[in-house]
C-alpha cells in the first residue's frame, strides 16, 4: 500500500493552511479596511478586488518561475512577497492610504498565484494511486485557516492601536514561518536548473478538451460564486446591523465548510468520480443561494456560507482532479497556469462586482446574480456526461 502522509505532503498542508489563513484574513477585513480608508462606499471591495487582479496578473510570471527553476524557488517567492505586501498593508493603516493598501494587495496576488499552485504541487509528491487524496488532504489543509484566520483578525484588530494593523504584521509572521516549512519540502523538481526541453502540445490543443474546458469552468465560476457572496458578507452584515465578532463567526463556519470536506472529498471522487463530486458541488451551489435569498438573520448567513463551503470544496476539488488528466507532465505549467488565470480573472470580476452589488442594489440582488454562473456550470457538466455517455456506449 503506498504512503500517503509523507513529511513532504504534510509540509505542503501546513504550508496551504497558512496560505489560506492570508486569504481569510484578507478576505475578512480588506473590506472593512477599504471602507475606513475610502470616502467611496462602493469602492471598499477594491483592496478584495486588488488582491485577485494580482493573482491574475501574476499567473503568467508564476508560470514562468516554475518551469524554470522548479516548484520550491518559486513558492519561496511567492512567501517573500507575502511578506513585503503584509508590511505594505500595515503602512498603509498606519499613514491612512487606500491607494497603498489597494497596491499592497495587488503585489500580494503574486503569492496567491503561487498558493493556488500548492494543490497541483501535492499529486506530484506521492504515488499515483493516492493522488487524489493528497490533492483533497491539501485543500483540507485550508481549515487551518477556517481556525486561524478569522480569530487572526478578532483578537489582532487593536493590537496596533489602528483597526487591523495588527492584523496586517500577524501575517508576515506567519509567511515567515512557511518559509521555514517550505525549506524542508522535496519537489521533484528540485534539481531544475533551466527549463524543459519539450513542452508537449500547444496551449490551443490542451484547452480545446471538453475535459479542460469543463475542469476550467467548475474551478474558475466555482471560485467566482464563492468569492462573490463571501466578499460581500463582512458588508451585508455590517449593513444588516451584526457585530463584527457575529461576522468572524460566520465567515469561520464558511471556512470550515470549504476545507473540512477535504478529508474526505478524494475518496468520494475516487468512489464515484470527479464530474459526480462536482455536481453535487452545484447542488449545494444553488441550496445556499435558496437560503441566502430567505432571510437575514444570523442562521441564514450561517447556514448559506456553510453550504457554500462545501459546494466550492466538492467544485475546486473535482476541478483539480479533472484538471490533471488533461495535460501532461511537460505541459504543466502552462495548463495549470492557464486554469489559474481563469479563476483570478473570475475572482477579479466578482471581487469588483460584489462591493458594487451589495452597496447598491443589496443582498438579494447579489444572489440572484449568483445564479448565473452556477447554471453555466451545470449546463457543462451536463455536456460532458452526455458525451462520456455516448463515448461508452
Amino acid at each position: 500500500m503506498n504512503r500517503l502522509f509523507t513529511r513532504d505532503l504534510v509540509l505542503l498542508i501546513i504550508c496551504q493552511g497558512l496560505f489560506f489563513t492570508n486569504n481569510v484574513t484578507f478576505i475578512a477585513i480588506n473590506g472593512l479596511v477599504g471602507m475606513n480608508l475610502t470616502p467611496v462606499p462602493w469602492m471598499a471591495t477594491l483592496p478584495i478586488m486588488g488582491y485577485v487582479v494580482g493573482g491574475a496578473l501574476s499567473t503568467a510570471p508564476v508560470a514562468y518561475t516554475q518551469s524554470r527553476f522548479g516548484r520550491k524557488r518559486s513558492f519561496q517567492l511567492g512567501l517573500v512577497m507575502a511578506v513585503i505586501s503584509s508590511l505594505l498593508c500595515a503602512l498603509a493603516v498606519y499613514i491612512g492610504q487606500f491607494w497603498l493598501l489597494v497596491g499592497a494587495t495587488v503585489l500580494a496576488g503574486y503569492y496567491s498565484a503561487n498558493g493556488q499552485l500548492y494543490r497541483f504541487a501535492a499529486a506530484e509528491i506521492v504515488e499515483l494511486s493516492v493522488r487524489d487524496k493528497a490533492i483533497s488532504w491539501v485543500l483540507a489543509g485550508g481549515l487551518i485557516g477556517a481556525i486561524i484566520g478569522p480569530n487572526l483578525a478578532r483578537y489582532t484588530k487593536d493590537a496596533a492601536g489602528y483597526p487591523f494593523m495588527g492584523s496586517y504584521v500577524a501575517l508576515a509572521v506567519l509567511a515567515v514561518l512557511a518559509m521555514v516549512c517550505m525549506q524542508f519540502i522535496r519537489f521533484p523538481d528540485d534539481a531544475r536548473t533551466e527549463a524543459p526541453k519539450s513542452s508537449g502540445r500547444d496551449l490551443g490543443q490542451i484547452i480545446r478538451q471538453p475535459i479542460f474546458v469543463v475542469a476550467a469552468l467548475g474551478a474558475a465560476f466555482g471560485y467566482g460564486i464563492m468569492n462573490l457572496l463571501m466578499a460581500a458578507t463582512p458588508l451585508a452584515m455590517k449593513v444588516d446591523g451584526f457585530e463584527f465578532s457575529d461576522t468572524a463567526t460566520v465567515l469561520q463556519w464558511h471556512v470550515i465548510g470549504m476545507f473540512a470536506p477535504g478529508f474526505f472529498t478524494g475518496a468520494l471522487i475516487k468512489r464515484y468520480g470527479a464530474l459526480e463530486v462536482m455536481a453535487a458541488g452545484v447542488v449545494l451551489n444553488f441550496a445556499c443561494i435558496f437560503i441566502a435569498l430567505s432571510g437575514i438573520t444570523f442562521e441564514h448567513y450561517l447556514v448559506s456560507l456553510f453550504l457554500l463551503g462545501v459546494g466550492w470544496n466538492f467544485l475546486f476539488t473535482g476541478s483539480t482532479s479533472l484538471a490533471t488528466r488533461s495535460h501532461t507532465p511537460e505541459e504543466r505549467d502552462k495548463a495549470q497556469g492557464t486554469i489559474n488565470f481563469a479563476v483570478f480573472l473570475v475572482m477579479a470580476l466578482s471581487s469588483f462586482s460584489s462591493g458594487a452589488l451589495v452597496t447598491t442594489q443589496g443582498w438579494y440582488w447579489l444572489n440572484i446574480g449568483s445564479l448565473v454562473p452556477a447554471a453555466v456550470v451545470a449546463v457543462a457538466l451536463v455536456v460532458l456526461f452526455v458525451r462520456r455517455s455516448r463515448k461508452a456506449a
